[in-house]
């Protein structure tokens, strides 16, 4: 049998793209977490910008509290509000447009688009994990939330509606799901 040159290129081709599209990144967050891959706070947003190696981009809301947030080159988003003198206190992951890219490096060893309900709900068991189903109107409709304390901060994991993780959310208080 016989392959021609177009087919095989064309067969090439196709081996690279879903190689390269599948491909797991990294965050990046090394510096700042710490030995048990927590989130490091308070943090500033300097600090952030240089282990992430790009810019911050501050904006305000329409109540004119102060946020920033980063994109990284893995396609990993973080923003948080920034306190008095800019610290910050509470930090947010999300992947940019809700891409399936699978994004390793997060806090507590999780990856995006990669962890299960089921894992982080073993994972997370010591520290008295809490899990809500998501409604319809939701970001992630028919998908759940998990829910621990670790130390001062709260620790929101979302997951769609196939149990894999889309979002974290680390805050110093529960968010009212009615204040969204």
């Amino acid at each position: 049998m016989k392959i021609k040159p177009f087919t095989l290129a064309l067969a090439v081709l196709f081996q690279f793209l879903s190689v390269t599209a599948f491909s797991q990144k990294t965050a990046d967050l090394n510096s700042l977490l710490d030995k048990n891959s927590g989130f490091v706070f308070p943090q500033t947003p300097d600090k952030i910008s240089k282990a992430l190696h790009v810019e911050t981009v501050f904006y305000e809301d329409a109540n004119e509290e102060k946020y920033a947030k980063w994109l990284t080159k893995s396609g990993l988003e973080l923003y948080s509000s920034l306190g008095k003198n800019n610290v910050i206190n509470e930090m947010f992951f999300d992947v940019s447009d809700n891409k399936d890219l699978v994004i390793s490096g997060l806090p507590y060893g999780l990856v995006m688009n990669k962890t299960t309900l089921e894992k982080a709900k073993v994972q997370f068991k010591k520290n008295d994990a809490k899990i809500q189903k998501l409604g319809p109107d939701s970001e992630f409709p028919g998908g759940a939330k998990l829910i621990f304390k670790n130390g001062k901060h709260f620790t929101t994991l979302f997951f769609d509606d196939k149990n894999l993780l889309k979002s974290i959310r680390i805050t110093t208080e529960l968010v009212d799901p009615a204040a969204n």
